[in-house]
């Protein structure tokens, strides 16, 4: 049960850090930043980290197939990051949030379908807790009207579906190798997607270290890339993908709490109460496994 505990605990803290990104993504965003930069600036310092990282303490050799693999992975992180900044352009925040939090219904049947095997009753009921307290969290509930572009909405589901994914490969993507050299090799594929996205023009034309985009760098590249991929390798692997999308859930919590004690943001007592209800929905897997006398299961 220790055991399930730590490893359950890496990829709750994984999410976490996930969920400081956008309240550092809004405040470069004030201070003149554009997209492109963000995210090249997050995931090329990222990379210039775990570089370092495995020159002292991950060197092992990978295999052309190994590496397609693991670079695989990290489109998929990088494609969330992209895909959510994106609609966030055309749809407000509150919607966004809601859609990328389908994530955790979604890593459920992704699991259920793999194994063919329905969850079980302590999952179905932890994702439908989780998708009242986002609703509750998003700040959607009077709100009044709203409309939905449908771009925005597709981009909204297309990042959901991304973490979905990279939480269900972060946990069964060459497990046997050396965590900081999976997580060099993952964050190698998002930066080249982004390279392929932006050209390499983009590269020659921003400047780190002349306009101070290298503090959001370093913040965004430790928090969104070096220390989410390094928890979710170590524990991911150890516990179900049901049970670590439902655990990546974290992220709302953390995001909300940022918005207020950095950006002073107001947000209303439903919407405290929505991340109590995210926090029980994370828990529950776990006290109805307890009660019953036994452990969810663990993914081999």
């Amino acid at each position: 049960m220790l055991h399930l505990l730590k490893n359950s605990f890496f990829v709750f803290l994984g999410a976490c850090c996930f969920g400081i990104l956008s309240t550092v993504v809004k405040l470069a965003y004030q201070e003149g930043f554009l997209f492109q930069e963000v995210m090249i600036s997050q995931f090329g310092t990222g990379w210039l980290i775990l570089f370092v990282l495995m020159l002292f303490f991950g060197r092992q050799k990978v295999t052309g197939k190994q590496f397609l693999k693991l670079a695989g992975v990290g489109l998929c992180t990088c494609l969330t990051g992209v895909t959510y900044y994106l609609a966030l352009q055309s749809i407000p925040a509150s919607i966004a949030v809601v859609l990328l939090f389908q994530f955790t219904w979604i890593g459920v049947m992704i699991e259920a379908i793999v194994k063919r095997q329905w969850p079980d009753k302590s999952t179905v009921i932890s994702v439908i807790i989780l998708f009242v307290g986002t609703i509750m969290a998003g700040g959607i509930m009077g709100a009044g009207e709203i409309q939905l572009d449908l771009k925005g909405t597709l981009l909204g589901l297309t990042a959901a579906l991304m973490m979905a994914l990279f939480v269900f490969f972060s946990g069964r993507v060459e497990t046997q190798m050396s965590p900081i050299t999976r997580s060099f090799y993952t964050s190698t594929g998002g930066l080249i997607l982004l390279t392929i996205l932006f050209t390499p023009k983009v590269y020659t034309e921003i400047s780190l270290f002349d306009n101070g985009l290298w503090l959001f760098g370093l913040i965004l590249g430790v928090f969104g890339v070096v220390l989410p991929v390094l928890l979710f390798v170590l524990g991911a692997p150890k516990i179900s993908t049901g049970l670590a999308t439902i655990l990546g859930a974290g992220e709302l919590p953390v995001a909300v709490i940022a918005s207020v004690l950095v950006l002073s943001e107001q947000v209303t007592a439903l919407q405290w109460i929505g991340v109590i209800v995210i926090l029980l929905g994370i828990a529950y897997p776990q006290m109805a496994a307890q009660k019953r006398g036994r452990v969810p299961a663990v993914q081999r």
